[in-house]
């Protein structure tokens, strides 16, 4: 998500009798954005422990509640290393947060590390965020030495004890929070270490309080669920009968012979991608849970790979690589590294030297059960944060979180059927750990659940469980945003017409219905590129929701230039989306002319001649 500035101004007033360690203060909110957003920074120790000398400001928000007031809610992002106040935007959403939360101040701060409390900023690890261990490793190793010595202070402890800062300085007794991915992490811990002073939990894409397992088994285990509901109701069916077993085939494939060939470059000529089994499964597999555009193309790209041709799958593994670098103001990888490295669990103590750990890293994987990985060989371990955190420093054992009791409060948990990253398992755990937890689970829906479906029965979920009705257990299938596509061809495609006329109609529908995964791609990508290339040239330019494409090439001889716009009908949804607009068809192999686009038909000319097919 992208993050906006806010203007932040300081102010602290009278001191408070606080425990030590906890700010002596109230704090002084003053007009910082629009509909009454207001903003203040609070100085906390970076060290608790005071052995450390030295402050943390964090950048904090509120947007007061009209009217009579119910309460206090947090909105904590994800990452880690999101920073809550450029996430939530509480000043421009202040109307729809209201009317989800009606009678609640709502409150983001940026973590420490994160935002304008101090960003974190390691510009090498930055450039190549999530790439896999062999790459990633030295650039830990210089992050931490980028960070310093300050980087024993950044773990989710730390952001718990913040978080009760805040609160303190609110001069509030109790706090509803609102965490979605870590940011479930950060409140559940929150929960366990202050839990007298929980009013309520909100949980989204529920991650495991106690951090993540070093080797990420559970992920690896639940993932074949996760991928077989993007297939649902057959909507795989024109790509592949069998995506899940298609995964994991070329998955441990590639762990075993990494793919590498050319791509096409938006401004022409091509560069060459390599990836590996983990590059796969960290990158294009698991952001199909967040990309709209990944999951409409993957099951198709994964078939043509497993045939021979792995330029389509490579196409999605740059894409995803580019769309993934995003500044470190909206999610630092810095404060994401220092966080996850102090937090552990690993096969090591705090104090191991570096030199020690790698043996204890291998023992721990060869220790494994078999099945552990779920289908894939112990070789998808490293998507865990045990290899990733391998060359970080030691440092001294520090407090953990709490251990409760979790407190006896409401709490709403919400479980994307498609999440990949935080499994619907993770949600169902925690949900039932509380006396009055709810599980609402979400078929057709990745990561990030209240952001990602389009039914809003999440959201209405949400106003029944405030209003202290019981919201349904399931809700019904989000649409989704471009259904997967067809296979992609390596020529021309088969057609019922005869002549190259019928054969160019079928592949400018095929290019069509590609190019409307691209525009997804680029609309729910972590970045959006300026340009993406075609599978074999040309680009396409995305804005909102129309997209021009420029000698756009899904197909060997075949080049599409036009502009399209979403297709919003009188009646009916508008998902999964359609688009409609005028191409102009060129290149070598095909018949030349001009088509319409108009809802599930295309209409024109093509080499001379009246052409009318399905879109």
């Amino acid at each position: 998500m992208r993050l906006r500035g806010l203007i932040v101004l300081t102010a602290l007033c009278a001191a408070l009798g606080a425990p030590q360690g906890a700010p002596a203060a109230h704090a002084l909110f003053v007009p910082c954005g629009p509909n009454g957003l207001e903003c203040t920074t609070l100085d906390v120790p970076l060290d608790r422990s005071s052995a450390t000398a030295g402050t943390v400001s964090l950048h904090v928000e509120e947007l007061p509640a009209p009217g009579t007031r119910r309460g206090v809610l947090f909105l904590v992002a994800g990452g880690p290393g999101q920073a809550s106040s450029g996430t939530f935007q509480l000043g421009t959403n202040a109307i729809d947060y209201r009317s989800r939360f009606p009678g609640y101040t709502l409150v983001a701060f940026d973590n420490r590390g994160t935002g304008r409390s101090g960003v974190l900023r390691c510009p090498e690890l930055q450039a190549v965020p999530f790439a896999s261990p062999a790459t990633a490793r030295p650039l830990v190793a210089k992050c931490a030495t980028e960070i310093g010595p300050s980087r024993a202070f950044y773990s989710t402890r730390d952001h718990v004890d913040d978080i009760d800062a805040v609160r303190q300085a609110l001069g509030v007794d109790r706090i509803a929070l609102w965490g979605t991915s870590y940011g479930t992490q950060l409140s559940v811990a929150y929960a366990l270490t202050y839990p007298s002073h929980v009013e309520r939990l909100l949980l989204d894409s529920v991650a495991d309080a106690q951090g993540r397992d070093p080797f990420a088994l559970d992920d690896l285990r639940q993932m074949p669920k996760g991928l077989a509901s993007l297939c649902s109701g057959r909507l795989c069916r024109a790509a592949t009968s069998n995506f899940v077993g298609e995964v994991v085939k070329l998955a441990n494939r590639m762990a075993r012979r990494p793919l590498a060939g050319k791509v096409a470059k938006p401004g022409g000529g091509t560069r060459t991608v390599r990836a590996s089994g983990i590059d796969f499964l960290s990158g294009a597999v698991l952001d199909s849970d967040l990309n709209a555009g990944l999951v409409a193309e993957l099951p198709a790209a994964v078939h043509a790979a497993l045939r021979g041709r792995p330029r389509a799958l490579l196409r999605l593994v740059q894409l995803d690589r580019e769309t993934s670098i995003t500044p470190a103001e909206d999610l630092s990888m810095g404060l994401y590294t220092a966080t996850v490295c102090d937090d552990g669990p690993f096969p090591w103590d705090p104090e191991t030297p570096v030199a020690q750990r790698a043996a204890l890293l291998a023992a721990a994987r060869n220790a494994l059960p078999r099945g552990s990985t779920g289908p894939f060989g112990r070789w998808a371990t490293d998507l865990g944060p045990a290899a990733f955190c391998l060359l970080w420093p030691p440092q001294a054992r520090r407090p953990g979180i709490g251990s409760g009791p979790l407190p006896n409060v409401p709490v709403l948990v919400f479980a994307g059927e498609r999440d990949l990253r935080t499994p619907a398992s993770n949600a169902a755990a925690i949900a039932a750990r509380f006396p009055q937890g709810h599980l609402v689970t979400v078929p057709g829906v990745g990561h990030s659940v209240l952001g990602a479906d389009f039914t809003r029965c999440a959201d209405d979920a949400v106003g029944t469980w405030l209003s202290g009705g019981i919201p349904p257990s399931r809700c019904p299938r989000s649409p989704m945003l471009v259904n997967p596509i067809g296979p992609f061809p390596a020529s021309f495609p088969s057609s019922n017409r005869r002549g190259v006329r019928g054969r160019t109609l079928a592949a400018v529908a095929k290019t069509v219905r590609e190019a409307a995964a691209s525009w997804a791609f680029a609309l729910t990508g972590f970045s959006t590129p300026h340009s993406i290339a075609g599978l074999y040239g040309g680009a396409i330019r995305t804005s909102g929701t129309t997209f021009a494409l420029k000698r756009y090439s899904l197909v060997p001889g075949l080049q599409v230039s036009g502009k399209l716009r979403l297709y919003r009908p009188d009646t009916g949804s508008t998902l999964p989306a359609r688009f409609v607009g005028s191409l102009r068809v060129l290149g070598p192999k095909a018949a030349h002319g001009s088509l319409s686009v108009r809802p599930g038909a295309l209409v024109g000319r093509l080499g001379g001649r009246r052409v009318r097919g399905s879109a």
